[in-house]
């Protein structure tokens, strides 16, 4: 392992992007493999995905850590507990919004969060808003309108209390990051994930049954919570140590992308031109500012 103040290195930057990528991957199946379960409650759903992660999660910190994984979990502390919390409500939210709107409503209206941290940064922390951010905050939530016109046009009542639940995943992320910041440390993030699976199980639960899964169902909803999941937030964390902050944010807007695509290729789930329309806007918005802070801010990534 690298110092505190070591530059990362080229091999060590590009090792970085190829997990990232693999975590945006991962992430980008969500919608793929729900539309070809056949449970109708979007409540089983979600607790199936949140119990298969927080138990893989459990053995990858059984495995790494062995009789010390405890410790760890014991090491985040009040803030990485509430950390947890705030995992749970995305996981929640992101699955319930998922099962009752279209693959690409839900990934472009939770792909928003970095605008929420923003705005919470300001007023929480009193971090100043780049000029960047604050243009492409309005033209980024005047894509979100045309995607909630579309719902309301179509008398899309389900669709529309869709994109109502995909919007508390981002604000809820954004209070995550506040809570991470306030802390003045570093939390790991694998036993928060981890918890934040296990409340999200245990809150679904009731409203999960009676189950109805099939094999076939066990199997979707275990790629869910392993691969989709899991996998894509072990990823993420070994990738965050080469790179910035906006390279990470870059990178992820490619399931953005990559997860109405699957959706269509898969299942024929095609996104209305409206919402084709304001995706493409928030996207744009999305990706100027990243790529904007990126150009801004030429530092060099050191590693941990």
């Amino acid at each position: 392992m690298t110092s505190a103040t070591a530059i990362v290195t080229p091999r060590e930057h590009r090792r970085g992007i190829l997990l990232m990528l693999g975590a945006t991957l991962c992430w980008s199946i969500a919608g793929l493999l729900t539309r070809n379960s056949s449970i109708a409650n979007g409540w089983e759903v979600t607790f199936w995905r949140s119990f298969y992660t927080a138990a893989f999660l459990a053995v990858v910190m059984l495995g790494s850590h062995g009789r010390g994984a405890i410790t760890q979990i014991r090491a985040i502390g009040a803030h990485g507990a509430i950390s947890g919390v705030l995992f749970a409500v995305m996981f929640t939210c992101f699955m319930l919004a998922l099962t009752r709107t279209s693959t690409a409503n839900t990934l472009v209206l939770t792909s928003t969060s970095p605008f929420y941290a923003a705005i919470l940064g300001w007023l929480v922390l009193h971090e100043r808003i780049p000029l960047r951010t604050w243009i492409a905050m309005p033209l980024a939530f005047a894509g979100i309108t045309l995607m909630f016109a579309d719902s309301v046009a179509f008398g899309a009542g389900a669709g529309l209390a869709g994109n109502l639940i995909a919007l508390l995943v981002p604000l809820a992320f954004a209070a995550n990051i506040i809570v991470i910041r306030r802390t003045g440390h570093h939390i790991d993030l694998l036993p928060t994930v981890m918890i934040g699976g296990a409340i999200s199980a245990a809150v679904t639960l009731p409203f999960a049954m009676p189950f109805t899964a099939n094999l076939n169902d066990h199997l979707l909803m275990l790629g869910l919570g392993v691969v989709q999941l899991g996998v894509g937030c072990v990823l993420m964390t070994r990738a965050a140590r080469y790179l910035r902050a906006t390279e990470i944010g870059l990178l992820s807007l490619l399931e953005t992308i990559l997860g109405p695509l699957w959706t269509w290729i898969g299942v024929g789930e095609t996104p209305t031109a409206m919402t084709l329309a304001g995706g493409a806007i928030v996207i744009g918005a999305l990706f100027a500012n990243e790529l904007a802070g990126l150009w801004l801010d030429p530092k060099p990534v050191t590693a941990p």
